[in-house]
């Protein structure tokens, strides 16, 4: 394949995974397995030998194990907390968000092979990239060393995160938290929309816009459309000072 159309060569991409499974202390029994968890679907577009599937199936399925875990953990650690409580606080751990700020951490970025129009994009720093390849290397690490050491994983770098969680209030649902802010402010509740549907039927991602008197506040991503909502709330809320001089006229 040529170097013009992806980031790294075969060789190139299969070393800098290496190094990212030797700095997460991971001794790999298939390294298939992770290499596979580091492609992104945009490799699939160029002409590419050995790059037949992305990572897409392996990021379903560690999602699925990542949420189990972390239930798991939250159910042990608050026994007095409500359902609610325990949803709300769980979802701020598994949140995209954070998932991209420990792969970012952990230099996830350095491992993750993209095309090269992507690279040049900065996708391999695109915090739903990054979040996507982490839940998929929880997958590979479930399928090469199984459920355990996936979990001794989880709980390290995710459930490790709770005290910052905690101490920052990002457990408060970011879609309600907006929709708070805009009704006090503004009079009305933000609209989301569905701008993109990206992925097979299977494993669709839908990018969302949240809006508010036809201003864009945020955009989201996510794998179903109320986890593409919430993200869409948070990094409106991020934004808050980009926008809300554009609606002063609107306020009540």
């Amino acid at each position: 394949m040529s170097r013009i159309s992806i980031r790294y060569t075969r060789p190139e991409f299969e070393a800098h995974v290496s190094r990212l499974l030797e700095s997460l202390h991971i001794i790999p029994k298939n390294p298939d397995l992770y290499t596979l968890a580091c492609v992104h679907r945009s490799v699939l577009n160029e002409a590419a030998d050995g790059y037949a599937e992305s990572n897409e199936r392996l990021e379903y399925l560690g999602d699925a194990v990542l949420e189990l875990v972390i239930t798991e953990a939250l159910f042990y650690e608050f026994p007095d907390k409500s359902e609610g409580e325990l949803t709300d606080i769980r979802s701020a751990l598994v949140r995209g968000r954070n998932l991209a700020e420990i792969a970012h951490r952990l230099h996830f970025f350095h491992a993750i092979q993209v095309s090269r129009g992507e690279f040049n994009a900065k996708g391999h720093e695109n915090p739903y990239i990054l979040a996507n390849t982490l839940e998929a290397i929880i997958w590979a690490l479930y399928l090469d060393h199984g459920f355990d050491r996936a979990k001794e994983f989880i709980v390290l770098h995710v459930f490790s995160t709770l005290s910052h969680i905690l101490e920052k209030s990002l457990f408060v649902d970011p879609k309600s938290a907006l929709q708070e802010l805009t009704q006090e402010v503004w009079g009305i509740t933000p609209i989301y929309q569905v701008i993109e549907e990206e992925g097979a039927d299977h494993n669709k991602a839908y990018i969302i816009t949240a809006s508010l008197h036809g201003e864009e506040l945020g955009r989201g991503r996510g794998s179903s459309k109320k986890k593409g909502e919430q993200d869409a709330a948070e990094n409106a809320l991020g934004r808050r000072s980009l926008w809300e001089k554009s609606l002063e006229s609107f306020k009540k």
